[in-house]
């Protein structure tokens, strides 16, 4: 594995060790500390967009494995606009050990990843979420204790995060259900990478309209915004496509009574999740943010070690 772009690429035993590593770091951290395996190395952070837990989970993570972080935004990097992606990647990999780009196109990393020396993780764009979804599985697998044979019900947009749990999901055997509205999907080319990769590891992805039978035996219920980031204009008529598809306490009373409650952040209380839901016994939305930062130490010392 030179780069962690999206998962669909990733094989199911490469993800596997990647968790397994996660935990382990995990568990060295609250036992005392996470050994220096990154001692002089640095990791140079891309944002395109503003972020509260890439850019703060990407330094700590450097910062606990005993290297730094430099984050450049979009003043000093106009990437592909004051400058060429190529020619970024080619004088940024000259610099530092590895790259972490947060983007708006897929394209954009991916093309970082073809001229780049060092190894280029995607820390969110239009297509995927690698890493929220490695750290998810972390926070799902702490919780039961293991992975294979439970359900996941994806309720919302068929977005970036979608995309990347509903991948998640086939590499690790759980089964996964989303309920969109209509024309709000996950794109087909991803369906069919999931669906593939289910296929190898017995897990089943459905697709349907209706967030109650998506939630139907769920052991996760999971929801994500519903407007992104370069969204803002379609805030109103997804406002109303989007109605019945709240997380609130009627919707999780279909799912299994022990289920957990996930979501990526940032959430717009009252809209695609209820305080009640957020705050109640079975969220585990905080863990959720907080494991970023292990998985994405365990991702950090694949590939700069």
């Amino acid at each position: 594995m030179k780069h962690f772009l999206e998962l669909a690429s990733c094989s199911t035993g490469e993800l596997h060790a990647l968790l397994e590593s996660a935990m382990r770091l995990k568990a060295d951290w609250q036992a005392g500390g996470n050994e220096p395996v990154l001692r002089g190395k640095t990791l140079g952070m891309i944002f395109q967009k503003p972020s509260l837990r890439t850019r703060v989970s990407f330094e700590m993570a450097m910062k606990h494995l005993g290297g730094g972080a430099i984050m450049l935004g979009p003043q000093e990097i106009g990437l592909g606009v004051r400058e060429s992606i190529p020619d970024v990647a080619r004088v940024l990999s000259s610099y530092v050990d590895g790259i972490m780009a947060r983007v708006y196109d897929h394209a954009d990393v991916v093309e970082l990843a073809a001229h780049s020396s060092v190894p280029v993780i995607n820390g969110l764009s239009d297509g995927y979420h690698p890493c929220q979804a490695l750290g998810d599985m972390l926070t799902i697998q702490e919780h039961f204790g293991a992975l294979d044979g439970l359900r996941l019900a994806f309720v919302g947009d068929g977005n970036n995060v979608a995309a990347s749990v509903a991948l998640a999901c086939a590499h690790f055997g759980v089964s996964f259900s989303i309920a969109t509205p209509e024309g709000y999907e996950m794109q087909r080319p991803v369906r069919e990478q999931a669906f593939g990769i289910a296929g190898r590891n017995g897990s089943v992805l459905e697709m349907c309209t209706r967030p109650q039978l998506a939630v139907a035996e769920a052991d996760v219920v999971y929801t994500d915004t519903w407007v992104s980031m370069g969204q803002e204009a379609e805030a109103a008529e997804r406002a109303s496509e989007f109605d019945a598809y709240q997380v609130n306490e009627e919707l999780l009373s279909a799912a299994k009574p022990k289920a957990i409650v996930m979501h990526c952040l940032p959430a717009h209380r009252g809209d695609e999740i209820t305080d009640a839901v957020m705050d109640g016994p079975q969220s585990r939305i905080f863990e959720q943010a907080e494991n970023r930062l292990h998985a994405q130490k365990a991702i950090l010392a694949r590939l700069l070690k």
